[in-house]
């Protein structure tokens, strides 16, 4: 049979599930806030975002030749990375399990949901907030509670000594304050 008559599958088709980057055996812990703004983007997706790639589809559809339609073939990829992050979206915020730190009665210990000051060896001070997988911004200072960092630090107190496992190797850390807002 001529390669002509056979379907090649595109790389771009290929659908790869995003990597499930929460260890195994462990809980996939969010803050409310956390759980609101993968809520807040799984509705976009659905009400806003999807149904505007749809409609343009379907325009580039009508308009014949798709094989060269550039509005078509995008289209299409978008709703497929659309469809995989709402597939992802919906697992997520069913195995999310919601803690409020608001709640946390040993305010002396750092848990999750802990808004953390540290210094280093060298005196470098740096302000983290300890929270879920799916909602870690490193550029906000909120970091994953099963980072290097988090879990080194996580059941201390203000004035501990912690070793952290760096790039660079073993590090100190000094606990300098604890708050949960």
């Amino acid at each position: 049979m001529s390669k002509a008559f056979t379907k090649e599958i595109e790389p771009q088709e290929v659908e790869i599930e995003e990597a499930n980057n929460l260890p195994a055996g462990f809980k996939n812990y969010i803050t409310p806030a956390g759980l609101k703004r993968l809520r807040d983007e799984l509705k976009n997706l659905r009400s806003n975002e999807r149904p505007k790639v749809v409609e343009t589809v379907a325009w580039a559809a009508s308009n014949g030749d798709r094989s060269e339609n550039g509005d078509y073939i995008y289209g299409k990829k978008r709703l497929r990375e659309i469809d995989r992050r709402l597939r992802f979206l919906i697992k997520r915020i069913e195995i999310a399990e919601v803690v409020d730190q608001s709640r946390q009665k040993n305010l002396k210990q750092i848990f999750f949901g802990a808004t953390v000051t540290y210094a280093n060896e060298t005196g470098i001070e740096k302000t983290i907030r300890i929270v879920g997988v799916d909602e870690a911004r490193i550029e906000l200072g909120e970091v994953s509670w099963v980072s290097p960092i988090a879990r080194a630090l996580i059941k201390s107190s203000e004035g501990d000594v912690v070793r952290v496992r760096t790039p660079n190797g073993l590090e100190n850390v000094e606990v300098l304050e604890i708050s949960y807002k």
